[in-house]
């Protein structure tokens, strides 16, 4: 796809079938110990793209120093080379350019998510800073198949609050500004003449408004107006500029999507399920209409929309096990590049011929997952205490001796984001450590409708709490996990929930991992990036608003609670985080060792919000197998002679609690 987040992924789930607990004690073998740097290392070779043309084959793998690069061949040959140099953090996000002649790429400093967008000439092999200011944040809107020696990027160049859209030429580095940003808008699109046509704001009543023009000189004009509750977004313009293609719930629970004309407001429905939202969604990049869009109610479930693609999904779907993804094309659409993920290994690539109709192997992420003991990842469905159901998945230890292993709630991140089913290097390695591990969609979780998602609304630390604990409560009742042995673990909301786990519920839970976690909610609304600014009432009505609501903040923050924590508690922080700030893990642990508690801290100089480096992420994953270890009896691989991984940047308090009188 060449219009950048035009690809979206949401997996829901599928109820659980239990299995009989004689099932689980089968294998009497100890299961051996998979290493934490084939789990939690760079990837081999990841994120293939075919050029415009298809005469080039680009990927991501790591250098002689285990640096993440991009590497480009020639179609047939075996001419590989490293284009990119980065020096430590690695590249994880790039793009073609559509003149047959760039390659894009963005990287930050150090975490700190002002990313710049770099320009590989692979001609001369020169490469150029495209956005080239110290604190900017630059993110592609628009790479047009029609006008190929410019793109679209915005830049918060002229207001750090405000991201206005410019024009980047590829060939002199100039840039134009082209759409300058009155101060709500959070989302931009263009037609592949590179006129900017859409704009997406977020009004101070936590309404959406979707804002069209008839051209770059004309006035902007209203709609669609979504009231604070109702989910819409633009996908895509259609080629003839007259209807825009959006993902809505208005006038549904679940996300369909839909195409909307822009003159008339006429809505024709191109695709919808009463159950679960839309996830996927396969856009044509030339004719821009919609091919393929993923409802999973359990795992991936296609509707092809497009005849003329029917056929190729169908034959994709049989090269391999696991769901899959259109990830890129080339620009005559003859040649597919595909991603398969599963539960049990790694992520597979293959080339799909749509002429032959035929596809072609390329490789696997990281090859060493191959033939490892990994685990299946099993979909939950079970009632929260108030009846509302939640879904989540269950990993369990492969070859359990005894029904009974002890249990880590992994909570994810976002919170307005979502578990997936297919591999998770953290569930894999937990349960190969001899946990049982929960991932629960709480309410407040994307994918399941607008009812769920609202459930959420000024809950922190109240029904989406209880939520987790239910989780907790129904994997015990199946006879899975010993109830005395339970940890909490996660990073950012999930991070905060495993602060406010041992806070407000400390009873429940052994010991606790909290990653990036947000402990005061005041702060944490006080210190979001300034280019969030735009969303700030959406963030004040799901989370609750510091002028009126300061009770249900207050109750909802770990910091106030932090007297009540009693039980081992580990915390992994980067410093140039933008979202969660280094003072949010740096206040608790001061009122921790305030109150005579015990905590290790792990602070990170080189990180963001979480961990990107290898060396820091196996680092501070080993500290947290370690300290599990020592809690809940699992495995543990011991860190390297010296305490350290080499090459982290780990910089390590430990705060002894005090012995009582």
């Amino acid at each position: 796809m060449h219009r950048v987040t035009r690809l979206t992924t949401l997996v829901a789930l599928a109820l659980f079938v239990t299995a009989p607990l004689s099932s689980l004690a089968a294998d009497a073998k100890p299961t051996p110990v998979i290493s934490r740097d084939i789990l939690f290392g760079n990837p081999e070779k990841v994120s293939p793209k075919l050029s415009p043309d298809g005469k080039r084959f680009a990927w991501i793998a790591p250098d002689e120093k285990n640096v993440l690069q991009v590497w480009v061949k020639t179609v047939g040959k075996e001419d590989g080379k490293k284009v990119t140099a980065d020096k430590k953090r690695g590249i994880r996000q790039y793009l073609w350019a559509q003149d047959d002649r760039n390659l894009l790429y963005l990287q930050d400093s150090d975490g700190d998510e002002n990313y710049h967008l770099f320009g590989v000439d692979l001609v001369t092999g020169n490469v150029r800073d495209l956005t080239p200011f110290q604190g900017v944040r630059a993110a592609p809107v628009n790479v047009s198949q029609k006008v190929r020696d410019r793109i679209l990027v915005t830049l918060n160049l002229r207001d750090r609050r405000l991201m206005d859209v410019y024009e980047v030429n590829l060939e002199t580095g100039a840039l134009k500004l082209v759409a300058e940003n009155p101060g709500d808008v959070v989302g931009w699109d263009s037609t592949d003449d590179l006129e900017v046509r859409v704009a997406q704001s977020m009004k101070p009543d936590g309404s959406t408004e979707i804002r069209v023009r008839e051209s770059a000189a004309a006035p902007w004009k209203s709609f669609v107006t979504a009231p604070f509750g109702e989910e819409v977004s633009e996908l895509d313009i259609t080629d003839d500029g007259t209807a825009l293609i959006l993902q809505s719930t208005l006038g549904s629970n679940t996300g369909r999507v839909v195409k909307k004309n822009i003159t008339t407001g006429t809505e024709v429905v191109i695709a919808e399920n009463p159950d679960v939202d839309a996830g996927s969604v396969v856009i044509h990049p030339v004719k821009h209409t919609v091919q393929a869009v993923d409802f999973p109610a359990g795992r991936q479930a296609w509707t092809v929309i497009d005849a003329m693609v029917k056929a190729d999904f169908e034959g994709i779907a049989k090269l391999s096990g696991g769901d899959f993804n259109v990830v890129n094309r080339d620009r005559d659409d003859k040649n597919w590049l595909v991603a398969f993920n599963e539960d049990k290994g790694p992520i597979r690539y293959y080339a799909w011929d749509r002429t032959e109709k035929k596809g072609t192997f390329l490789f696997v992420h990281q090859p060493k997952l191959d033939g490892l003991p990994l685990a299946t990842m099993r979909a939950a469905s079970f009632p929260a205490r108030d009846g509302l159901v939640l879904n989540g998945y269950l990993t369990l230890p492969v070859g359990v001796q005894t029904a009974r292993v002890p249990l880590v709630l992994f909570v994810h991140g976002g919170p307005w984001a979502r578990d997936f089913w297919g591999y998770n290097p953290y569930a894999q390695w937990l349960a190969n450590r001899g946990y049982a591990v929960m991932q629960v969609n709480f309410r407040g979780s994307t994918g399941y409708g607008k009812k769920f998602l609202n459930a959420g609304n000024k809950q922190w630390g109240k029904a989406m709490h209880t939520d987790l604990l239910d989780a907790v409560e129904w994997t015990v009742k199946q006879g899975w996990v010993d109830p005395k042995k339970v940890a909490i673990m996660g990073g950012s909301y999930g991070g905060y929930s495993a602060l406010a786990g041992v806070t407000f519920t400390p009873d429940v839970f052994k010991c606790s991992v909290d990653i990036v976690g947000p402990s005061n909610l005041f702060t944490l609304l006080q210190s979001i990036p300034p280019y969030w600014a735009p969303m700030i009432s959406q963030f004040h009505q799901r989370m609750g608003d510091p002028k009126t609501d300061e009770a249900l903040l207050r109750a909802a923050s770990p910091l106030f609670s932090a007297s009540k924590i009693k039980v081992p508690l580990l915390i992994g922080q980067g410093a140039n985080d933008p979202r969660v700030k280094q003072a949010e893990s740096e206040q608790i642990v001061a009122a921790i060792e305030k109150n005579g508690g015990g905590v290790t801290y792990v602070l990170y100089p080189d990180e963001g919000h979480g961990f990107a480096r290898p060396e820091n992420r196996i680092d501070f994953n080993a500290r947290a197998e370690a300290f599990l270890g020592a809690c809940l009896g699992g495995k543990v691989e011991p860190l390297p002679q010296g305490g350290k991984v080499p090459g982290s940047t780990a910089v390590v308090k430990v705060v002894q609690p005090k012995k009582k009188k």
